[in-house]
């Protein structure tokens, strides 16, 4: 079986439970694989990254495999504005947040609620130089664990998103993000648009940043914000002291 998110966002669960954590979320028009069903929760995976969780059965839509491929291999079109509307059945506003897919919305058999939607639209790989631009459209985003959207992100979500929105596939968490790209042997390679990680004392990797020049990172941290980046990590000039550990740098492009 196979579905498409019809609502703005929907949280994304480690387990079938609304008190069970959120792990991510599923925005508005992706598409994604039911894996197995649970009384009225649903095991999905997402065809953009792979990620899988636990969604609501009532919010989303089935379309049939055949649909699910044809979406898999469309041109990945996004909502390219901080929040817009899409209108639904009878003219009713459905609010949706920036990088919400917009792909289906040509396929009449997938889109028989007939949602319009007459925004600015983004699609196509962009070169590296917009990658700081779009982070900027998140700034001051309030930290949500799990988020993927200018009202709550977490720092894979945040640079997941930028990249999407300019056309490349990052995975979803920081660990899985740190196993792609080309690793950097110093800050001083970077580029703007280079991706910083950083581990815990274990050795893990719990946070990811993106770099800009002059040895500033813009990163999730209590809130999007623009810290500065030098050979020890992340150095927070309002508190006085390093707040992470950097691990690794990664050109991803």
């Amino acid at each position: 079986m196979f579905g498409i998110c019809n609502l703005a966002i929907i949280p994304l669960r480690f387990d079938h439970s609304d008190r069970s954590e959120i792990v991510s979320q599923v925005l508005f028009g992706e598409h994604f694989e039911i894996l197995e069903q649970y009384n009225q929760w649903s095991r999905i995976k997402l065809e953009f990254d792979d990620y899988e969780g636990w969604v609501d059965s009532k919010q989303y839509q089935l379309i049939s495999e055949a649909e699910f491929h044809q979406l898999s291999k469309d041109v990945i079109v996004l909502n390219a504005d901080l929040l817009e509307y899409i209108t639904g059945p009878n003219n009713l506003l459905l609010p949706i947040p920036l990088g919400s897919s917009l792909s289906f919305l040509s396929h009449a058999d997938i889109n028989n609620a007939n949602f319009n939607f007459e925004g600015t639209r983004i699609s196509g790989i962009k070169s590296k130089n917009c990658i700081i631009s779009t982070a900027f459209m998140y700034l001051n985003a309030p930290y949500l664990w799990g988020g993927k959207t200018p009202f709550g992100i977490d720092c894979s979500g945040f640079t997941q998103m930028v990249y999407k929105l300019n056309g490349y596939r990052l995975l979803r968490d920081a660990s899985q993000q740190a196993l792609q790209g080309e690793a950097l042997s110093f800050i001083e390679e970077s580029e703007a648009g280079d991706l910083a990680f950083f581990d815990n004392e274990e050795g893990n990797i719990i946070h990811v940043g993106i770099i800009m020049e002059d040895n500033y990172i813009i990163h999730a941290s209590g809130k999007i914000r623009i810290d500065r980046l030098d050979h020890l990590g992340i150095f927070n000039a309002e508190i006085n002291k390093h707040t992470h550990k950097l691990r690794v740098i990664k050109k991803i492009i």
